[in-house]
């Protein structure tokens, strides 16, 4: 699917450079001066998994060129954007930044949509019988339309690219729309609004709040990456004191980020996920004899539940979100008892603990363990998901017998 996406966005890209190149170019002032603004906010963008809108200048700066209706047509904006993202872009394909052939996909074809819908009622002068209320009623309504293409877009890209599943890619995507994407959607509306009444020097005007968004984003991002970090020297502290085995934590909260993705929950509750597997441990620092390679999925279950509460203890000690220490807290209650983080950390866990040293067939071993658990222990829902997700990632599952 991403080839296609891809085919379709390099179709159009270059069909338009071609018409644009035939027919000539219109409004030359105003075509560098969007172009230039689309390099800036795409030589600026953002990457990252949690990243939204990793380009919003630019973003904003395509769809107000699309919006505007002193040039000639559709073929002239997508051309324009289009070869200015590429250009833009070039710092970020030298580095090897893998996400930018998607990145540059949205942004063609979502300027495309947008220039499709808007540029032959401007040019048949179907706008200029609307005014006031009405025309306004149709950019909202255009740039909702706008919007909606652009999450459909990215969420079947990321499905595409991982395997995860399509309805929780999307819903995240538009619950980004309340955020950012909606200051892009309306910055690049009422910049093209201000470009038509007062000219192009309303550009740098409009543009301020997003850059001073985006460098708040940016300070907002390396508050973050620096808070995990401390969540990940903390979770260490068990393997560094001989509690644990090197990387338990880290490949159990990979994988409970793994089957979170699978069961569906959102971009908030896979961070309080992620944060609770990499501590789910650290309650055997309070232990004075350390378990036996540190798995815990072997103690009598008011043993697990006294480290568990240890943990928890801990958790909100350090000061991090009391949602992820109730997760550590409650990770050895009966499944039936445990909030959906709590289930995944304890299956994956427990997974992780029974395959580490089995050998060969070590991981369908564990995983049929677990199956045979379900009616107590492992809630099955998330076994089953744990299943899923070592399939898709090419892991040795054969079926017994």
């Amino acid at each position: 699917m991403l080839w296609s996406f891809r085919s379709a966005a390099l179709a159009l890209g270059l069909g338009c450079v071609a018409g644009t190149l035939w027919e000539g170019l219109d409004d030359r002032v105003a075509a560098l001066a969007f172009g230039l603004l689309v390099v800036v906010g795409e030589t600026a963008r953002r990457s990252g998994a949690d990243v939204r809108e990793a380009a919003p200048l630019g973003a904003a700066g395509g769809l107000a060129y699309a919006l505007l209706g002193a040039h000639d047509g559709a073929l002239q904006a997508v051309a324009v954007v289009g070869t200015a993202a590429l250009l833009g872009n070039v710092p970020h394909i030298a580095s090897g930044r893998r996400p930018t052939p998607d990145h540059l996909t949205r942004r063609v074809l979502t300027v495309g949509f947008a220039a499709v819908c808007f540029q032959p009622l401007d040019t048949r002068g179907g706008l200029e019988q609307w005014g006031g209320p009405v025309y306004a009623l149709l950019l909202v309504a255009l740039l909702v339309l706008t919007a909606l293409c652009d999450a459909v877009l990215a969420a079947a890209q990321a499905h595409s690219r991982t395997g995860w599943p399509f309805g929780p890619l999307l819903r995240d995507e538009l619950r980004g729309l309340l955020g950012i994407g909606s200051a892009v959607c309306a910055t690049g509306a009422v910049m093209a609004l201000a470009v038509a009444v007062v000219g192009l020097w309303a550009l740098p005007v409009f543009c301020l709040p997003l850059v001073l968004t985006q460098l708040s984003l940016r300070r907002y991002e390396a508050v973050r990456a620096t808070y995990r970090q401390t969540i990940a020297s903390l979770a260490r502290a068990t393997e560094v004191a001989g509690y644990t085995p090197a990387g338990h934590a880290r490949r159990v909260a990979a994988l409970s980020e793994a089957v979170g993705r699978d069961l569906g929950l959102s971009r908030a509750e896979l961070t309080v996920l992620e944060y609770a597997a990499l501590m789910h441990d650290i309650g055997q620092l309070s232990l004075v004899d350390p378990v036996p390679a540190g798995a815990t999925a072997v103690l009598p279950a008011a043993e697990q539940r006294r480290i568990a509460l240890l943990g928890g203890a801990v958790v909100r000690q350090t000061g991090v979100a009391a949602a992820v220490a109730v997760v550590v807290e409650r990770q050895a209650d009966p499944s039936r008892e445990q909030p959906l983080a709590a289930r995944i950390v304890r299956v994956v866990n427990a997974y992780e603990e029974k395959s580490r040293d089995s050998g060969p067939g070590g991981q369908l071993t564990a995983l049929e363990e677990l199956r045979l658990a379900t009616a107590g222990d492992y809630a099955p829902e998330v076994v089953e998901a744990l299943a899923r997700v070592l399939a898709r990632d090419c892991l040795t599952l054969r079926a017994a017998g």
